[in-house]
C-alpha cells in the first residue's frame, strides 16, 4: 500500500500504551502496510515518526512526563508541521486548547493543537466505566462498540474543529486537519476501523 515503510510513535510514559500498540501492528498489516510501531519514551523516539499516539491513562501524569522529557515541545512542533496525531481519552485532553476548571486545577499540560474545550471525567470516575455502541460517520461498517474509561468529553469546538461523535448529548470525537481525537478506547477493542483511519492519515503526504 506504501512504498516507504512508516514509524507510528505511541508515547510511552504512562497509561494504555502495550494496547495501543498492538492495536496498531494488527492494524499495519491487515492493510499491508510496512513500518513499524515504537514505544516512544524520549525525544529520539519520535524521529522520522509518521504519525503519533498519545494514550489514555492519568492526563496530568503524561504531560507533565512528555514536558521533563522534553517530548512535549517535540509532539506540539511535529504537529504543527502536519505530522498526524491521534489521542484516546487522556490523549483528547492533552490535545485540547482549553479545558475546565479540573484541568486547570491540576495544571494539565495542553499542547494547544485542537480547537476545542474538554471536560475532565465528564462520564464520571472508574467505576462508571461501560460500552456503548455509537455512530462515527467517517468510518464504514455500522456502529463502533466504543469503551469509556473515566472518559472525558468535549464541550464546544471551533474553527475547523469537526465533531465526528456524539454520545448521551456529549462530543466524543473530533477531528481537525492531521488531529484526531477520541474520549473512548479503541485499543481496547477488536475493532480496527479508527486504527485503519489514522493510519491511512499518516500514509498521506502533508498539506
Amino acid at each position: 500500500m506504501t512504498a516507504k515503510p512508516i514509524k507510528i510513535c505511541v508515547i510511552g510514559l504512562q497509561g494504555a500504551v502495550e494496547e495501543h500498540i498492538e492495536m496498531t501492528k494488527k492494524t499495519m498489516q491487515k492493510m499491508g502496510i510496512e513500518g513499524e510501531v515504537i514505544w516512544a519514551r524520549n525525544v529520539e523516539d519520535l524521529l522520522d515518526c509518521s504519525g503519533i499516539i498519545i494514550p489514555g491513562g492519568e492526563s496530568t501524569t503524561i504531560g507533565k512526563l512528555m514536558q521533563t522529557s522534553q517530548m512535549f515541545e517535540t509532539v506540539r512542533k511535529l504537529g504543527l508541521s502536519g505530522t498526524p496525531v491521534f489521542g484516546t481519552c487522556a490523549g483528547m485532553i492533552i490535545l485540547a486548547k482549553k479545558g475546565d476548571e479540573q484541568v486547570e486545577r491540576t495544571g494539565q499540560p495542553l499542547l494547544g493543537l485542537m480547537d476545542m474545550e474538554v471536560v475532565r471525567n465528564a462520564f464520571g470516575r472508574q467505576r462508571e466505566s461501560f460500552e456503548a455502541d455509537i455512530e462515527i460517520p467517517i468510518i464504514e461498517g455500522g456502529l463502533f462498540r466504543a469503551v469509556f474509561i473515566r472518559a472525558p468529553a468535549v464541550k464546544r469546538v471551533w474553527g475547523d474543529a469537526r465533531v465526528i461523535a456524539e454520545f448521551g448529548g456529549r462530543i466524543v470525537g473530533v477531528l481537525q486537519k492531521n488531529f484526531l481525537a477520541l474520549a473512548f478506547h479503541p485499543e481496547l477493542t477488536d475493532d480496527t476501523r479508527l486504527h485503519e483511519f489514522f493510519l491511512k492519515m499518516c500514509l498521506k503526504p502533508p498539506a
